[in-house]
């Protein structure tokens, strides 16, 4: 019985680390660059996109201040500044270019 108690522990514990794994193989790195070809000044961000962006202080990368009711946002590589309400972007930096 003790040897079916172990078999069972071991299963659950391997179920649930190779879970952890998958899950982190999806995280996306907002540091590595993606061309997005409907990313241009005056086009809609998807939200999907703009929530999974990391805000960034502007200072800090050395960019410019952003009018009111804007903010940075790096998102797969790319300094994307854009109005909070609506998505509508601004302006867009390939990160790289900066560093």
């Amino acid at each position: 019985m003790k040897l079916i108690s172990k078999a069972l522990a071991l299963s659950a514990l391997a179920a649930t680390l190779s879970g952890s794994v998958a899950f982190a193989d999806d995280h996306r790195d907002n540091h590595q660059y993606v061309k997005h070809e409907e990313w241009k000044k005056g086009a809609s961000m998807r939200h999907e996109d703009w929530d999974r962006g990391e805000k960034i202080d502007y200072r800090h990368y050395h960019l410019r201040r952003p009018p009111s009711g804007y903010e940075w946002r790096l998102v797969d590589g790319n300094y994307v500044l854009a109005a909070v309400a609506t998505g509508v972007i601004a302006s867009i930096v390939v990160a790289s270019s900066i560093h």
